[in-house]
């Protein structure tokens, strides 16, 4: 007897018969590598919540960079760690601050061959660690922080970012960024913004990398972890105000974000798999309990069948090296 449900098997039966009928793939194309690089170091610098990835120096990210664009990646996306830090995080926007450095720096190493993307937020670069200026009650100031973030804005645009990436949930924040550029003759910079990112425990290991103690509260500006409307209504609010590409975080507890928002919008979308997730994969891995590699691929497989377009993750060169060999 053939039983209806054998034709679904017959095709499982090889490799060869896997891959002609899988519905999902993961290619080099897919990958975003979040990249960290500080001031004032000579040597790539370890991170110990986060086994593999270093905070680069210029040199080390210039290198890194290179390979990476050997290996087919699309694209990087870089954060700063400032020699100093103040109340409004003024090095963000410093013509001569570490990202705009290191974006000169990578304009001359690999051209176009990579999209050169440069988080724009506050948070690197406040003693506070919160992503905007605070008023004297020490609430973080919308509006305040608005205006600072044009001014990240044009420093990025201006040392050759191809895209800008707001990350700091603050209303408006697009609409803001897009003036901003638009004023200052850079209407080809695109907004990728973080428009659903969440208030998520997964981000422990990032605080680490980029050296942030954080003095209260995100969850007044980041996404509830229980909302999902919620997050469709921002995400659709960040389209109207000009994004280019939206980006939903972090990308393994928010699938469900992220096929809702593929079907509602018509712009690229993104996921961005966080440190958390990268650090407990590793760990689980170095104790034996599961195969990193296959984990790896499985879960960023995930996350491209839930409806994203690219993944921003620290697993993008080994991944790429396995993809391609």
């Amino acid at each position: 007897m053939s039983f209806p449900t054998r034709r679904l098997r017959r095709l499982r039966r090889t490799p060869a018969l896997r891959r002609l009928v899988a519905e999902t793939s993961l290619g080099v194309d897919d990958l975003v590598a979040p990249l960290f690089v500080r001031e004032g170091i000579t040597s790539p610098q370890p991170i110990a919540a986060m086994p593999g990835v270093v905070q680069h120096d210029r040199e080390s990210l210039r290198k890194e960079c290179g390979a990476l664009a050997g290996l087919g990646i699309p694209g990087v996306l870089l954060f700063g760690i400032p020699a100093e830090k103040d109340a409004e995080g003024s090095g963000a926007w410093a013509e001569h601050g570490i990202v705009p450095a290191a974006l000169r720096d990578l304009r001359d190493e690999v051209g176009d061959d990579l999209v050169l993307m440069a988080d724009l937020c506050l948070d690197e670069y406040t003693d506070h660690g919160h992503c905007g200026v605070l008023t004297a009650d020490g609430d973080v100031d919308n509006d305040a922080t608005l205006e600072r973030y044009g001014r990240v804005a044009r420093a990025l645009a201006a040392a050759g970012a191809d895209l800008v990436a707001p990350s700091g949930m603050m209303d408006g924040q697009v609409a803001a960024i897009r003036a901003a550029l638009d004023g200052d003759g850079r209407a080809d910079v695109a907004i990728l913004a973080y428009s659903a990112k969440y208030a998520s425990a997964a981000y422990g290991p990032f605080r680490e990398a980029v050296d942030v103690v954080l003095r209260g509260d995100r969850r007044t500006y980041q996404q509830d972890v229980r909302n999902a409307r919620e997050a469709l209504a921002e995400i659709e609010l960040d389209v109207a105000e000009g994004a280019d590409i939206v980006m939903v975080k972090p990308a393994l507890t928010t699938l469900d974000v992220l096929a809702a928002a593929r079907a509602r919008v018509d712009v690229p979308v993104a996921a961005y798999s966080v440190s958390g997730e990268y650090s407990m994969l590793k760990a689980a891995a170095e104790r034996g309990w599961i195969d990193g590699p296959a984990m790896a691929r499985e879960q960023m497989t995930a996350v491209k069948r839930a409806g994203a377009d690219f993944v921003v993750t620290y697993l993008a060169r080994e991944l790429a090296e396995r993809l391609r060999s």
